[in-house]
C-alpha cells in the first residue's frame, strides 16, 4: 500500500481515498477509516461503501456527505497531558 494519502469529495455525493488501511466502522450515517496517520471520520446520510481494497488501499463511498474529520494517531493533546 502507498504511503501518500489522498482524499477527494465530488459534489458532496461521492468520496474517494487512497492509502486506507481499514474500514473500522460504518453505518448509513458515518464511516470510520484508518490510514497511516490516524483515522478519518466521514459523516453524512445514506452512506454506502462502493469499493474498498485492503491490498491497494483504494476506498470509495456514496451518499450525502456533510463532514469529514481527521483524528491523529496517539489521541489529543489533552489526552497526552493528562494520562
Amino acid at each position: 500500500m502507498e504511503d501518500n494519502h489522498n482524499l477527494s469529495i465530488e459534489q458532496c455525493k461521492k468520496i474517494t481515498a487512497s492509502a486506507i488501511a481499514s474500514v473500522d466502522a460504518f453505518s448509513d450515517k458515518q464511516i470510520v477509516l484508518s490510514y497511516s496517520g490516524g483515522k478519518i471520520i466521514v459523516n453524512g446520510s445514506g452512506m454506502k461503501i462502493v469499493n474498498f481494497s485492503k491490498t491497494s488501499g483504494a476506498f470509495s463511498a456514496t451518499g450525502s456527505i456533510t463532514g469529514v474529520r481527521y483524528a491523529q494517531k496517539g489521541g489529543s493533546l489533552r489526552q497526552k497531558l493528562f494520562k
